[in-house]
C-alpha cells in the first residue's frame, strides 16, 4: 500500500510571507530611520557648538584687543598730561614735588577705576631710568611709593624699547610672571606692561608712563558672560601656555621647563608656523573625555614685530550632547511607535505601507541633508498621520535647539558692541558708526559733531553713596541723553563716567551748541535715585568734521581736549575745539 503526502499540515500563504517580509522591512526602516536622524541632527548640535565656540573665541578676542586699546589710551592720555612733561624735566625743587603729588593723583584715580591694574609709573629718561612717581596697588588699597623705594628701571625692555618711541607710540612687554619688587599685588602674577614715552618737547622724550596690567584679573573681567563651562587658554607666538584651567601648566619657560600648546593640541602647531589662523578641534581632556576647542590667532603689540598670541575656548563635548537626550527619547519613542504600526499594518495592508514608509525615510533623508521640511500627512486619522505627527514634532524640537543655539551667538556678538550697565553702543561701535557717519559726510557734503560729555562730581556721588547707586547714576544719566537726541543719532557710553553723543546730517554749529547747552542744562536738575536727590553737572567737549578732524580717533581725541578745557575752568558748560566758535555760539546762544 502506498502512502500519500500528508496534506493537512499547516501552509504559510503568500500573503503572510509578505506581510511578515513588508512588517521586517518597515521595523529595519522605522529604526534605521530613527538612528539617522537622531545621528546626523547630534552631528549638526555638534557641528553648531563648534561653530558657537569659534565666534565665542573670536568675540572674546575682539574683547582682549579692544582692552588692550583702553589700556594704551589710558597710557597715551597720561603722557599727554603736561604734569607729566613737567616732572619728567625737572624733578627737582618744590614745585616739582607739588607736581608728582598731583600725578601721584591721577595714577590713583586710574588704578580705583581699573582693578585690573596693579601699578602706574613716571619714568625719567636720564638718571638711569629713575622712577619718578610710583602708584602701587596693595590688595584693597592704593600706596605712593616715594623717596629710597623708588628704582632704577633702566635695564627693563618695556623701559629702554618704550623710550624709543614716538610720541603716541605704545610698546606691549611679553607677558610674564613679575619679579618685580615692590609691586605687591602684582608680584609673582601674570603680567604685561604697557608703556608711550613723555615728550618734554618735539621730538625728545623726557620720560616714560608704564601701567602694569594684571593679566588674570583682566581675563576675569572679560570672560564674565561666558558659560560656566568654557575654559580659557592663552599662549605666547612660541606656545608657551600663559592661561591655562590648570595653574601649574603656565609659564614653564619661567620655572626653567617649556609647556608647549602644540604637546596638548598638536593641531595648533599650524597657527604657531604660520599656516592657519584659527581652528576648531577634538581633544581629550585631562580629566577624560572629549573636548571641543577653538583657537584664534590675534596680533599683539606693534604690528611691525609681527607677535601674535593664541586665545583659546574649550567646552567638554558631554555638555553639548546633553540636548539630545531629549531627542533620544523623542527617537526611540518614534521608532516604537513606527515598529508596532508597521507590523500591524502589513497584516492588513501589505501593499499600502510601502508607498507612505518610503515617502518618511525621503522626508528624514532630507531634513538629515538640507533641514527641509517636507509635506507630511499630518491630517490624518490613522497610524500614519500618528507617524508624520511624531516625525514633525522632532523636526521641531531639533529646530527649537538649533534656534537657541543661534540666539547664545547673536547675544554675545551684542554683548561685544554694547555697554553691559545701560545698554548704550560702547567704543566699538561708536568708532564703526563714527567712521560710517564721517564716509557718508564726504560723499553727501554734511557736517559730524562729535558730544564728549564728562560727568563733573560723579566720583565722589560713587564714592559716599556706593557703587550700586553710582552704577543708577549711570544709567539714568544714559536715559535722559537718549531722550535728548534724534533716533538717528547715537549716544554711547566709553566707560566710567564719559559718554559720547555722535550727531550726523546738521547744516549750522548752532544746531549742535543748542544740544549742548540742551544737556547742560539738563544735568543742572537734579536726579532722584534710591531716595537720594542727586545733583552734578557735566562738562562737555564738541568736535566738528571735517574742520576738527579727518578720521574717527583725531576727532575723538579733539572732541577729549576740548571737554579738558571745559573741565578746567569750572565745568558745567561746553567748549568747541576752535575757542572762536565757542565764543561765537556762546554769544548768540541763551545760557
Amino acid at each position: 500500500m502506498t502512502r500519500q503526502p500528508n496534506s493537512s499540515g499547516i501552509r504559510f500563504g503568500i500573503g503572510f510571507k509578505l506581510g511578515v517580509i513588508l512588517a521586517t522591512f518597515g521595523v529595519l526602516a522605522s529604526g534605521l530611520t530613527g538612528y539617522y536622524s537622531y545621528s546626523a541632527s547630534r552631528g549638526l548640535l555638534v557641528k553648531s557648538a563648534e561653530m558657537g565656540l569659534l565666534t565665542s573665541t573670536q568675540v572674546l578676542g575682539r574683547r582682549l584687543s579692544i582692552a588692550l586699546g583702553e589700556v594704551a589710551e589710558d597710557a597715551r592720555l597720561l603722557a599727554n598730561l603736561d604734569l607729566s612733561a613737567q616732572v619728567a624735566r625737572d624733578t627737582a625743587g618744590t614745585q616739582a614735588e607739588a607736581r608728582k603729588a598731583q600725578i601721584a593723583d591721577t595714577f590713583a584715580s586710574l588704578l580705583a577705576v581699573h582693578p585690573e591694574y596693579f601699578q602706574a609709573r613716571l619714568i625719567g629718561a636720564r638718571e638711569n631710568r629713575m622712577e619718578l612717581v610710583r602708584v602701587d596697588r596693595d590688595r584693597d588699597k592704593l600706596k605712593r611709593v616715594i623717596g629710597a623705594d623708588l628704582q632704577e628701571k633702566g635695564y627693563y625692555p618695556y623701559v629702554f624699547q618704550g623710550l624709543r618711541r614716538e610720541k603716541g607710540q605704545v610698546y606691549l612687554s611679553q607677558i610674564i610672571i613679575n619679579h618685580e619688587q615692590g609691586a605687591h599685588s602684582g608680584l609673582d602674577k601674570p603680567t604685561l606692561q604697557v608703556s608711550t614715552p613723555v615728550e618734554s618737547e618735539p621730538g625728545r622724550n623726557a620720560g616714560l608712563i608704564v601701567i602694569n596690567v594684571d593679566l588674570n584679573g583682566l581675563f576675569a573681567l572679560l570672560k564674565t558672560d561666558l558659560p560656566d563651562d568654557f575654559r580659557v587658554y592663552l599662549t605666547n607666538e612660541g606656545g608657551d601656555f600663559l592661561i591655562h584651567p590648570d595653574a601649574s601648566q603656565t609659564f614653564g619657560f619661567d620655572r626653567g621647563r617649556r609647556i608647549l600648546a602644540q604637546d596638548a593640541f598638536a593641531s595648533i602647531g599650524d597657527i604657531v608656523q604660520g599656516r592657519a589662523d584659527s581652528m576648531v578641534i577634538r581633544a581629550t581632556a585631562e580629566q577624560g573625555g572629549e573636548n571641543l576647542a577653538a583657537f584664534v590667532k590675534l596680533a599683539f603689540g606693534d604690528p611691525h614685530e609681527n607677535r601674535f598670541v593664541i586665545l583659546g575656548l574649550s567646552q567638554p563635548v558631554r555638555n553639548v550632547l546633553l540636548a539630545t537626550r531629549e531627542l533620544a527619547v523623542a527617537t526611540l519613542q518614534m521608532v516604537a511607535v513606527f515598529s508596532v504600526l508597521a507590523i500591524i499594518l502589513a497584516v492588513l495592508v501589505a501593499r499600502a505601507l510601502t508607498g507612505p514608509l518610503n515617502a518618511m525615510v525621503g522626508a528624514a533623508r532630507r531634513y538629515s541633508d538640507d533641514q527641509t521640511i517636507s509635506e507630511l500627512p499630518v491630517t490624518r486619522n490613522d497610524e500614519l498621520g500618528l507617524l508624520a505627527r511624531s516625525f514633525r514634532e522632532m523636526q521641531d524640537r531639533i529646530n527649537a535647539h538649533i534656534s537657541q543655539l543661534h540666539e547664545s551667538q547673536r547675544d554675545i556678538v551684542h554683548l561685544a558692541r554694547h555697554d553691559a550697565l545701560t545698554g548704550l553702543a560702547n567704543r566699538l561701535l561708536l568708532h564703526d558708526r563714527l567712521e560710517h557717519a564721517i564716509a557718508g559726510s564726504q560723499r553727501a557734503g554734511r557736517k559730524v559733531a562729535l558730544i564728549f560729555i564728562d560727568l563733573d562730581r560723579f566720583k565722589p556721588i560713587n564714592d559716599t553713596l556706593g557703587h550700586a547707586v553710582g552704577d543708577e547714576v549711570l544709567k539714568a544719566v544714559a536715559h535722559r541723553l537718549k531722550n535728548m537726541v534724534r533716533e538717528a543719532d547715537t549716544v554711547a557710553r566709553l566707560g566710567g563716567d564719559e559718554f559720547v553723543i555722535l550727531i550726523e546730517s546738521f547744516e549750522d554749529p548752532r544746531q549742535v551748541g543748542l544740544i549742548a547747552q540742551k544737556v547742560v542744562d539738563s544735568f543742572r536738575l537734579p536726579l532722584k535715585i534710591s531716595g537720594h536727590e542727586i545733583r552734578m553737572g557735566a562738562s562737555i567737549g564738541i568736535g566738528m568734521y571735517p574742520e576738527d578732524g579727518n578720521n574717527a580717533s583725531a576727532l575723538l581725541d579733539k572732541a577729549d581736549m576740548a571737554m579738558y578745557r571745559a573741565k578746567k575752568i569750572g565745568g558745567d558748560t561746553y567748549r568747541f575745539c576752535s575757542s572762536a566758535v565757542t565764543e561765537e555760539l556762546r554769544t548768540n546762544l541763551p545760557s
